[in-house]
């Protein structure tokens, strides 16, 4: 454990912090649930109707005239059933209208106003399931359920319970709320929220005040600053925002680790946005490169310096100066150091060549002057590799013939390979590996102001459109 965590631990909290913490807690806890009354209504209709009946009228909502006359119509048939009986005058007037309201119902929709047009379309479609041969129309299903041959054929009592269990519930859930002048619903939230609002905004101006008193460079407009999320809790808009000072508190009086959950947003966050960031930014590095090469306008920089319109950061030709590092690295001390394997190539090559002359095979004949062409072959080797020493393109145009057979390729490769070595050796001496790397450095410094431009806003869609083809491709070899 850190000695920072150690201190914060042994810091004790003030009882007054703790009970403002543990308020400014409870009053989020009222705005989420006012925020989602409306869309967990149904859910506390089912579990909790003591809690509707008293929140309701705090959301302006009262039953809505329509749907409520029609569940009391179907509570007056109940009971002069039982009066009359299901054949009676009365009874038949009742059923008449019910069976107008369900017209009515479907064809006006008095679930609109609370968002429930959904709850009427499983209601047409329990009760065209329910009534047989209803030519799928839920005007043709109500109005045979509510006839008296139907009644009396299923049963009033067997279709009764039937439609308490299916159709009313979902009946009773609609409700109507009442609009402001302001055109939005009324809400007396305000009323509930007020107190809290007036406790934070006395505590927040004894808070700006006391600090200003304590902390002598500070003036009462800074330490309004600088308790500045405490504003949400006062505010009568944005509730929700008052989760910023709740989480704060919360961490400041020890009570929940926010910084965890800060670092756990953020790991998430990077986890979804970082690999599409990260194509997009590489996507289009070579748009701009792309641009830049089919336009002529990167030839143009890297040959024609003196007449250039470019950002240079030191005057200094980075490009010119490491191939000419490069170049002098090749012929002052990778070739001398390659001379016995250009000897031994060359030699290889001219004795190839003598052994197919008539002249060899004369003075090989002849005694004691066998020895002679290999003489004068070593003679020309020395001459020739000292030639490729001042000149490596007439060395290479001597060796070019003797790559053709397998010995050939063989020291070839072997000459290829050291010297390949020899020039990485030489680049990676302190001095001039130090050199090259600071040259690339301030090129790529010049060639990131010159030619990577900031995202164009206005062709970003396209570059999210080319990043998913390119992802798209990818995955279809993979």
């Amino acid at each position: 454990m850190d000695n920072k965590k150690l201190r914060k631990k042994k810091r004790k909290i003030p009882w007054f912090e703790k009970v403002m913490t543990l308020l400014a807690t409870l009053n989020l806890i009222l705005v989420i649930f006012n925020l989602t009354y409306t869309h967990w209504r149904d859910f506390y209709l089912q579990y909790f109707p003591q809690l509707t009946h008293i929140y309701d009228p705090i959301k302006g909502i009262e039953p809505h005239r329509d749907t409520q006359k029609y569940l009391n119509t179907v509570n007056q048939l109940q009971k002069q059933v039982v009066q009359t009986g299901i054949n009676s005058t009365e009874v038949t007037q009742i059923l008449a209208s019910l069976q107008f309201q369900s017209i009515e119902m479907i064809n006006t929709d008095p679930f609109a106003v609370a968002e429930k047009s959904g709850t009427l379309e499983k209601i047409k479609n329990r009760m065209r399931d329910h009534i047989p041969a209803s030519e799928d129309s839920a005007q043709v299903a109500f109005s045979r359920f509510w006839s008296p041959a139907y009644l009396n054929n299923q049963g009033f009592n067997t279709e009764l319970a039937w439609f308490d269990d299916e159709i009313a519930p979902l009946i009773a859930k609609n409700y109507y709320r009442s609009i402001g002048e302001n055109g939005d619903f009324v809400s007396y939230f305000w009323w509930i929220d007020l107190p809290f609002m007036i406790i934070f905004i006395i505590e927040y101006l004894a808070r700006t005040y006391w600090i200003s008193r304590r902390f002598k460079t500070f003036t009462f407009k800074d330490a309004m600053l600088w308790r500045w999320y405490d504003v949400f809790l006062f505010i009568p808009i944005w509730r929700w925002l008052r989760v910023i000072p709740v989480l704060i508190r919360l961490d400041q009086n020890e009570l929940v680790d926010v910084e965890r959950v800060r670092n756990q947003a953020i790991r998430v966050v990077l986890a979804n946005f970082a690999q599409e960031l990260t194509e997009v930014v590489i996507v289009q590095s070579i748009n701009q490169l792309q641009n830049a090469i089919q336009s002529g306008e990167f030839s143009q920089q890297l040959l024609e310096s003196s007449q250039r319109k470019y950002i240079d950061l030191n005057n200094i030709n980075e490009i010119e100066v490491i191939a000419t590092r490069v170049v002098q690295a090749v012929v002052y001390h990778v070739i001398p150091k390659l001379q016995p394997n250009i000897e031994e190539l060359m030699q290889y090559s001219l004795e190839a060549t003598l052994k197919e002359s008539s002249l060899y095979q004369q003075f090989k004949n002849i005694p004691g002057l066998q020895n002679i062409p290999i003489k004068m072959t070593e003679q020309l080797v020395n001459q020739l590799s000292q030639l490729a020493t001042d000149s490596p393109q007439k060395a290479y145009e001597a060796v070019k013939e003797a790559m053709e057979d397998p010995v050939g390729t063989k020291l070839s490769n072997r000459l290829v390979s050291r010297f390949t070595r020899l020039l990485g050796e030489e680049l990676q001496q302190e001095q001039s590996l130090q050199e090259i790397e600071s040259l690339l450095v301030a090129f790529l410094e010049e060639f990131k102001i010159n030619y990577v431009q900031k995202v164009d806003i206005e062709h970003y869609e396209e570059i999210l459109a080319e990043t998913q083809q390119l992802r798209r491709m990818t995955e279809g070899k993979s």
